[in-house]
């Protein structure tokens, strides 16, 4: 197992990289938001997700039972088909939409979630330059 540096509180968050090693960049736990959130602090950028996305996301990768491509993309950007970053925003998921909280940051959950899966013992990711993907452990 990763250990991901840190207590993931805000004065000690998770201390991560995205998934080619390129990037840089903290999460933390905000339990006292509503709805609860995880903080992803990239460079001067903060985009928040449902804290339920941790189970949300393990609990689909279990049921999956297979890889299944990340596919990041910008909220702006369409997400492709079968991939993380699609149910991350599909109606269907567990929120019923988007794990982003916050609009126009929301996209980049197949970035930035699958990393904090991994350094948890949750997931299995590829780290290539491009074209990652994962799987429950």
């Amino acid at each position: 197992m990763v250990v991901p540096g840190g207590t993931g509180s805000k004065d000690d968050p998770w201390q991560l990289t995205t998934p080619p090693g390129s990037s840089a960049y903290t999460m933390y736990r905000d339990d006292a938001a509503d709805p609860p959130a995880l903080v992803c602090q990239v460079g001067s950028t903060q985009l928040r997700y449902h804290l339920s996305a941790i189970d949300d996301l393990h609990a689909m990768l279990k049921a999956h039972g297979d890889w299944i491509p990340l596919g990041g993309a910008d909220e702006q950007k369409e997400a492709p088909e079968g991939t993380v970053e699609a149910w991350g925003r599909a109606s269907d998921n567990p929120v019923g939409g988007w794990y982003g909280l916050k609009k126009g940051l929301r996209g980049r959950f197949g970035v930035y979630l699958p990393p904090l899966l991994e350094a948890l013992g949750l997931a299995e990711l590829t780290h290539e330059k491009r074209n990652n993907k994962m799987r429950a452990l």
